[in-house]
């Protein structure tokens, strides 16, 4: 939920609440795109009717079962949407860097939580304002058909995800990093390793010890913990099935 002053446009207002947050100004420039390389329609309709906001690392942007009134695009940063199941293990549903667009759902609530992993800054557009433009103008409707389309491929790939085995879910991890990073073979992660244990369904142990053999194997170079390179892209496209 948002957390800061009212911020007020012809068809944007955000609601103050209970959480403290710092002053948000208004985007005065074109939207970043990320890893997208192109500005659309809807890049562009964020922007006139959308605020900036901050969210500083670590923080809530939304939480599990909240109303959905929002959605939101990544300008700098990165995001984790998570569940927290009833043992109290955290599973994250997805990650969204610059130029990727979340929040959006298929129901009035949220069905996960929202959080910074980095210090982010988003644009925040009413979700109601994103409809009637939607119903008005058919580019924008086709945008954001293509996008909850892509969503729901995400959601599938994950079911999949989880039925393989551990090497084959980090190999699959990292080349969906590397697919959405500007960086060529060289990844740098902004998530930890128990982030991306939690998106895995694995234990940090386990992988940290597949990352291990890996680079033993020469298919990856791990120069960091948030540094990793790929050596061998068709070694891990293999093992990624």
């Amino acid at each position: 939920m948002l957390t800061q002053a009212a911020v007020r446009t012809d068809a944007f207002r955000v609601v103050p609440n209970s959480r403290p947050f710092p002053s948000a100004p208004r985007s005065t420039g074109r939207p970043a795109c990320g890893n997208r390389g192109e500005i659309n329609s809807l890049d562009e309709s964020l922007l006139l009717m959308g605020a900036t906001m901050s969210y500083p690392r670590n923080t809530e942007i939304f939480g599990e079962n909240e109303p959905a009134d929002y959605v939101y695009k990544v300008l700098s940063g990165s995001v984790r949407t998570y569940n927290i199941l009833s043992d109290g293990r955290r599973q994250i549903g997805g990650f969204y860097m610059p130029g990727d667009i979340f929040g959006i759902e298929f129901d009035g609530e949220h069905t996960s939580a929202a959080e910074a992993i980095t210090d982010v800054k988003v644009l925040v557009l009413k979700r109601s304002a994103l409809d009637a433009l939607a119903g008005r103008d058919a580019t924008v409707a086709r945008e954001l058909f293509a996008l909850t389309a892509r969503e729901l491929r995400r959601v599938q790939d994950r079911i999949l995800l989880l039925i393989k085995s551990a090497q084959e879910r980090v190999a699959g991890f990292l080349l969906e990093m590397a697919q959405r990073s500007s960086g060529g073979n060289a990844i740098d992660l902004p998530m930890s390793r128990q982030d991306i244990a939690d998106y895995l369904g694995l234990t940090i142990e386990t992988v940290s010890r597949t990352l291990t053999s890996l680079e033993t194997a020469a298919t990856i170079e791990v120069p960091t913990s948030r540094r990793i390179v790929l050596r061998n892209r068709s070694a891990l496209t293999r093992m990624n099935g």
